[in-house]
């Protein structure tokens, strides 16, 4: 059992206010030191999250015991710095602040978090206590640390809690005492890594890195779909009496529930297509997380990515896109604050989610032409990199603006209970932020279908396909898939495909994929951010999208005519 070491009572103990504020527990410390495990033991509960206060800082609360205990971002880059001031900014003088600190390097996480809560009331959890081998000289290092601070220093195990300290966290937050010095004027004296791995060699380990980040999306997709292919006729068959009974109404009514994009017909296959796709990822990247292999992979390939302002950690939000963009872009929230505007922005523009991915398959395998499937993902990966360089801010890209997690975590066997945890947040947001939306946007383009509005509206963009080398007929999957990216499988039709070059097909799917993010992705980057970032995202979207066109269609003009 963790010995538990309790600071003496401060004189400096400012008393608290009979306001909410007292109840309130901000919890602060850097990325991958344990925070949200050892909340999770300690509450039992899941999580909210939501914007703090009307913010764009995003935070998950917890019930406990009385308190409202408010997890913020792990600390990533140095100008997170500005995250931890806004929350406590926003919170009352009586709120009490936690640190989270790890064991294995606790002098480096108090040097960068005590200057951050000075004159607030609080204490210091110290996570991972089992990975130091605690022994009487450690027990009293942390107690002369705990004296130097002044505040109440508790070390913990995270993934087993016991009723001690439960007990030890609780009393600590009935008299916390006051944070008073930046810097405690002792050390622990000890600083413990693992040795070493693959992924920390110089040019092997990004590539291991890459692999790895790669492989939940490629296992995700080809599980999912080979149970979607068997899935998906008895699906048909069972939804086939609605279809049919759809026919006695009214034609609006039918159109929107069993037209080619109706509730009826497209409903029940995004449960089957999509949804298991999701929970696969999910499952899969929550071992990630859960075994700290992902903040391995994230420190190897930051130096590479840097460059383009994303790390590591927003290149996994990038390809958890290709499950579906809606949870990948509300786990943007645990990226940098420097970064997560351009995660967002390098998510709508070149996450191929499973349907938009899917449907440019089997384009390519009705055109007969599956050799362009690497053309088109080299192109995709090429100018989405650009992209993001394009909209990253300056301090993303800053060699002045280093990580601090750069450190190799200890790696753990994953408990299933961590798995799902991790896991259980993107199906969640899945089944209730995006499935709604998905539905409403099939209802509502059956409905615009019937009506005509989408041949009108692609008769009227036909004339401006020609501005990319494309045929008029290429308008309506064009406009379709900035509602659906679905919408591509439409350059199958009989009516278009014999029309269309290779280098025309490559185009037209390029362009349906990248000109405007999915309506669906739209809508949740203006929840998660504002309309305003929304609507100026899918103007400055657009107009790359078509200059990289453009720059495709002459490229690809010039080679086809050295080539005949």
């Amino acid at each position: 059992m963790p010995v538990l070491t309790q600071a003496p009572r401060s004189t400096h103990t400012a008393s608290v206010s009979a306001d909410e504020d007292q109840n309130v527990v901000v919890v602060v410390g850097r990325e991958s030191v344990g925070k949200s495990q050892l909340i999770a033991s300690l509450t039992g509960r899941p999580a909210r999250s939501a914007n703090y206060q009307g913010s764009t800082v995003s935070v998950d609360r917890y019930e406990w015991a009385g308190y409202q205990i408010i997890d913020t971002p792990g600390l990533t880059r140095q100008s997170d710095d500005e995250v931890i001031h806004a929350v406590l900014a926003e919170t009352g003088a009586a709120a009490t602040v936690m640190i989270v600190a790890q064991a294995t390097h606790l002098d480096d996480d108090l040097a960068s978090l005590l200057p951050l809560v000075q004159g607030r009331n609080g204490l210091v959890a110290v996570t991972f206590w089992d990975k130091i081998s605690p022994s009487s000289s450690a027990q009293a290092a942390v107690s002369d640390l705990s004296t130097a601070t002044g505040v109440a220093m508790i070390p913990v195990d995270g993934r087993h809690l016991g009723d001690a300290d439960h007990l030890a966290i609780r009393e600590a937050l009935l008299a916390p005492a006051r944070f008073t010095r930046a810097q405690p004027g002792r050390r622990a004296g000890w600083r413990l890594e693992p040795r070493p791995g693959v992924l920390e060699h110089r040019w092997l380990g990004p590539i291991v890195a890459a692999l790895l980040l790669l492989l939940p999306a490629a296992l995700a997709v080809a599980i999912a779909n080979t149970f979607a292919a068997g899935l998906e006729p008895i699906v048909k068959d069972a939804i086939s009496p609605l279809l049919a009974l759809s026919e006695l109404w009214p034609e609006p009514l039918h159109a929107v529930f069993a037209g080619p994009f109706g509730l009826f017909s497209m409903g029940p296959l995004m449960l089957v297509w999509a949804l298991p796709t999701v929970a696969i990822y999910a499952l899969l990247l929550g071992a990630y997380k859960a075994s700290g292999l992902l903040e391995r992979m994230t420190v190897t390939l930051h130096p590479l990515l840097r460059p383009f302002g994303v790390s590591g950690r927003d290149l996994l939000r990038v390809v958890m896109g290709f499950g579906c963009n809606v949870p990948a872009v509300i786990g943007t929230r645990a990226c940098s604050a420097c970064s997560r505007d351009s995660c967002m922005s390098t998510i709508a523009f070149g996450s191929a989610c499973s349907y938009q991915f899917g449907a440019t398959l089997a384009v390519f395998a009705a055109a007969g032409l599956p050799q362009l499937v690497a053309p088109y993902l080299l192109l995709l990966l090429g100018t989405t990199l650009l992209y993001a360089r394009l909209v990253s801010s300056p301090a993303s890209r800053d060699r002045r603006n280093p990580l601090v997690i750069e450190r190799r975590t200890f790696l753990v066997w994953p408990s299933l209970e961590a798995i799902w945890r991790e896991a259980r947040g993107t199906m969640r947001q899945f089944l209730v932020t995006a499935l709604p939306i998905f539905l409403l946007i099939s209802m509502a383009a059956s409905f615009l279908d019937w009506l005509g509005v989408l041949d009108a509206a692609a008769s009227r963009l036909g004339p401006v396909m020609r501005l990319f080398g494309l045929p008029a007929e290429s308008a309506l999957p064009v406009a379709l898939a900035a509602i659906r990216k679905d919408g591509l499988l439409l350059f199958a039709e009989p009516g278009l495909l014999p029309q269309l070059s290779p280098l025309q097909l490559l185009t037209g799917l390029y362009l349906g994929s990248v000109l405007t993010p999915c309506l669906v992705t739209a809508m949740t980057i203006a929840r998660e951010r504002s309309s305003r970032f929304a609507l100026m995202l899918l103007v400055r979207q657009a107009a790359a999208a078509v200059i990289f066109t453009i720059v495709l269609v002459l490229a690809g003009t010039v080679l086809v005519g050295l080539q005949s």
